[in-house]
């Protein structure tokens, strides 16, 4: 890759972060606070996405479960639905995979749990699944995508819309999203 194009993705990609600071902050607060009064509150956060969405999921739970910046705090309860291979792949023998992240959060979830979809087009449909099975539960819902937020938009109580259609940015930005929401549970926590 020619040094022109390293630079041009450097600059997209800080570019698209600035765009997501301006249109982003109030959301990306709306979801720390979910997160946190869902935390206190006795209930877990449950993470899904596919590809390098699950990647993001799976990332948010280690830090939250491990540690993010501060080492002396307890584990804060988290997990991210379909990294359990045998489970996902029965579900999605038996009932489909549409249904794979649906049947965890039914399995799991509870109210005063936070669901989190993570889907760059916003129309994962198992995270639809998902984000309606919450629904369906009582369990709040948040989802963090891009610009054409498809229907995990409309069911979402937080919804985290990266600007841009482009989706190694979009994924860019998600991953910003979970180190601040890491970094905010800590906070609210040690005060």
């Amino acid at each position: 890759m020619p040094d022109a194009k390293i630079r041009a993705t450097i600059e997209e990609s800080i570019a698209t972060k600035q765009r997501f600071l301006d249109a982003c902050t109030l959301s990306l607060h709306a979801l720390c606070e979910a997160a946190i009064t869902s935390l206190k509150g006795g209930g877990k956060i449950m993470l899904c996405g596919n590809g390098g969405s699950s990647c993001d999921a799976a990332h948010a739970v280690g830090e939250l479960v491990g540690w993010f910046e501060h080492k002396d705090r307890p584990g804060y309860a988290a997990i991210a639905l379909g990294h359990q291979v045998p489970t996902m792949t029965a579900v999605a023998n038996d009932a489909g995979y549409e249904q794979v992240f649906a049947r965890e959060v039914e399995a799991m979830g509870k109210p005063g749990d936070l669901l989190i979809g993570i889907s760059t087009s916003g129309g994962s449909k198992n995270v639809v699944a998902a984000m309606k099975k919450a629904r369906e539960m009582g369990i709040s819902t948040a989802v963090l995508c891009g610009e054409a937020h498809g229907a995990t938009a409309e069911l979402a109580d937080v919804a985290v819309h990266v600007p841009s259609t482009n989706t190694a940015r979009i994924q860019e930005c998600h991953l910003v999203c979970v180190h601040a929401l890491c970094a905010a549970v800590e906070d609210a926590f040690r005060s």
